[in-house]
This record gives structure tokens, C-alpha cells and sequence, in this order.
């Protein structure tokens, strides 16, 4: 199988949050993005004049996860506090505030197969809400650890959750039944946290990165483990693949970007301080956009950072 080969070019660096970031969504078209962190505040930027839009929200606590609903044209924030602020964004103010999370809110998403909206926490709780009522419709307590990230699979109906106990927990879409359950990653025979879960977009693999820097590769079929690989040097925050599925990215807390064959699983390009303008600190979240093949990421060094990937 013939390995891909890619050209990276930093586009720029923006600055104006004053504190981590960590959250980050897509904005009201491909060209914008929101983010948001310990500084409290939501931000939105044009990838296209590379400058933040007159768009701005102060939460009373850091914010941990961002969720934009074009659909509904609201904007979910969950915050350190369990607090999930709901702003609709064409009036332009917060509308309610759900407190159903006792820690932190780590992941929001939604889908509008099931017309709801699923949250995790620091308090091992998994939620669903109404996306019409905007209200909590059930709660599920999934591990005395942390429930740190959430992904759905529409080619099968599930919904994969990652725990900070090592566990990755499988559920049916539309009934939330359990289905499986699974120790993702761990270092010898100790267990250690899985970070985040995110299945390919033909959904036939589930991608899991966890505490101890692995990228794990489970066959959606049987989630049996096909490939693990030791991807970073310190744990992984993100995954996310490019528009046209032939490639994605990984972002650890060891600063830095790779990019893989979606293939072969292969890294084409490591993005570090040695060879590009890179992070400085822990890189906690990205988005690939359809917009020129951007590659947006940001991290605890309070910088956007956004690259044109592009095929050789």
C-alpha cells in the first residue's frame, strides 16, 4: 500500500485569549470557529481574514467544552463547575443554565438522529438532553473516575464513552442500551485513563488515545484491538480526521501535532518546536476544516494555531 505524503504550512498564530484553551467547535460556517478556556471567555475566529469576529461570551467559571448546534443556533458551554450555559445566538444572551454534572463538564455533542444532546463530567455521570426542551431527560452514572469524552458512530447507532478508569463503554444510539465495555489503555498492568474516543468516518474502527500516550485501533465489528500504537510521549487529548477521511490528526499534552495515514496508521508529519512554529505547552483540542484543508489547534500556551495540510 502506497504511503500518502503531505505538505504542512503554518498559516498563522492568533492571539487574545489570556489564559489555557481548551475547548473548541466549529462557528457559523466552515470559515469560523469558537474557543474557549480558563480565561472564561468565548471567542470567534475567521480562518479566512485570520482575525476574531465582533463575538464574545464571559462565563463565571472556565470552560472546559463547547458544543455549536447550527440547527438550533445555540451554543452549549460546560464549565469546571458542572454547568452547562446555553446561549442562543441570535438573540445573543444565555437562555438557561443546566447543573445536572457535580464536576466538571469534560465533553458536550449532540445528534439530531435521537433530537438530543449528550454530555460527560468529572463526576463519572453521562446525560442525555432534549435538544427541543433543552432539559435532562436521563442520567447515567458510568465510573467513580471521570467520563472524559464522548463519540457516535451513525453507521451503527452507538455512542462510544470514554472513563478516566481505563474503560471505553458502548451503547446503543436510540435506546441506550449497554452493549460493551472494554479496558482501552494501559501502562504494564496498570490501568490508565482513556482520554478520548473517536470512530473513522466510515465507522469501522474506533479510535482511542489515552493517559498512557497510546493510539489504540478497535474494530467496530467485535471491538476487538487491532493496532496499538505508541503515538506520543505523554497522553492524548484529541483525535480528528481530515474532511476526505484519508488522514487524521492526534494532539497531546507532549506539545505537539502528528498526522497519520488513515490507512496504514502511519505518521506523515510531526509538528514540533524543532521543525515548524508549534505549541509550547500541552495541545488540548482541534478541528480539521473543510475551509482549505485547515488544521486548527490549541492548546495551554493560550495560542490558535492554523495549517494548510495539503496532499504532495
Amino acid at each position: 500500500m502506497k504511503e500518502l505524503s503531505i505538505d504542512v504550512k503554518h498559516i498563522a498564530t492568533l492571539t487574545g485569549h489570556s489564559g489555557c484553551i481548551y475547548a473548541m467547535d466549529k462557528g457559523f460556517s466552515e470559515k469560523t470557529i469558537f474557543t474557549g478556556g480558563s480565561d472564561r471567555y468565548i471567542a470567534l475566529w475567521n480562518l479566512e481574514t485570520l482575525q476574531a469576529e465582533k463575538f464574545s461570551a464571559a462565563l463565571p467559571a472556565a470552560i472546559y467544552a463547547i458544543c455549536h448546534i447550527p440547527e438550533k443556533n445555540i451554543l452549549l458551554a460546560g464549565t469546571t463547575t458542572g454547568a452547562i450555559h446555553i446561549l442562543d445566538l441570535n438573540k445573543k444572551e444565555e437562555i438557561k443554565i443546566l447543573q445536572h454534572h457535580r464536576g466538571p463538564v469534560f465533553d458536550i455533542q449532540y445528534s439530531l438522529k435521537t433530537n438530543c444532546f449528550y454530555t460527560v463530567g468529572g463526576d463519572g455521570n453521562f446525560a442525555v438532553c432534549s435538544l427541543d426542551t433543552l432539559s435532562l431527560l436521563k442520567m447515567k452514572n458510568l465510573s467513580y473516575d471521570k467520563a472524559r469524552s464522548i463519540a457516535f458512530n451513525n453507521a451503527t447507532s452507538e455512542i462510544a464513552v470514554a472513563l478516566g478508569d481505563s474503560n471505553v463503554l458502548i451503547f446503543d444510539l436510540l435506546t441506550l442500551e449497554h452493549k460493551k465495555d472494554f479496558i482501552a489503555h494501559q501502562l504494564g498492568k496498570k490501568f490508565v485513563g482513556a482520554n478520548i474516543v473517536r470512530y473513522s468516518p466510515d465507522g469501522k474502527f474506533l479510535l482511542t488515545g489515552g493517559r498512557d500516550a497510546h493510539l489504540n485501533i478497535w474494530s467496530v465489528e467485535n471491538y476487538e484491538l487491532i493496532k496499538s500504537i505508541p503515538a506520543h510521549n505523554w497522553a492524548i487529548y484529541d483525535i480528528v480526521f481530515s474532511p476526505d477521511a484519508t488522514l487524521f490528526a492526534t494532539a497531546s499534552r507532549d506539545k505537539t501535532v502528528k498526522i497519520w495515514d488513515a490507512k496504514t496508521y502511519q505518521v506523515l508529519k510531526r509538528i514540533t518546536k524543532l521543525n515548524f512554529e508549534a505549541h509550547t505547552h500541552s495541545v488540548n483540542k482541534l478541528i480539521w476544516s473543510t475551509y482549505r484543508n485547515y488544521l486548527v489547534s490549541v492548546g495551554d500556551d493560550k495560542m490558535v494555531m492554523i495549517r494548510e495540510v495539503n496532499r504532495k
